[in-house]
């Protein structure tokens, strides 16, 4: 197996809190992806709903990915005032939330 060397993927699973409108989320949505011009070490941004037939999902409802070069530069973005002031406004719409960090690894075979 072969870890990317440097790549960090910060992924986010969260359920968003009853009562919590549909345009609200999109508009969450669209400042956490402004946030890729506004914080070099963010890479990139993706987002996506479940759609899994299997239904483990646990009552989370998104997920948000982004990429970085290393785990400094992670680091770097939490610490950033534009990601602190916008982790403050979107984790108060969240009912629970899980944080994974990982380095992706190729598996060949």
């Amino acid at each position: 197996m072969e870890e990317a060397m440097g790549v960090v993927k910060h992924v986010l699973l969260v359920k968003f809190k009853e009562g919590v409108s549909e345009s609200e989320i999109d508009q969450l949505i669209k400042d956490y992806a402004n946030l890729v011009n506004l914080i070099d070490p963010m890479e990139s941004f993706h987002w996506g709903k479940d759609v899994s037939i299997e239904n483990l999902h646990q009552g989370f409802t998104h997920i948000f990915e982004s990429s970085f070069k290393s785990t400094e530069a992670v680091a770097e973005y939490i610490a950033h005032p534009a990601h602190v002031e916008y982790a403050n406004l979107f984790l108060s719409h969240l009912e629970k939330v899980i944080v994974f960090d990982y380095k992706p690894t190729t598996v060949r075979v």
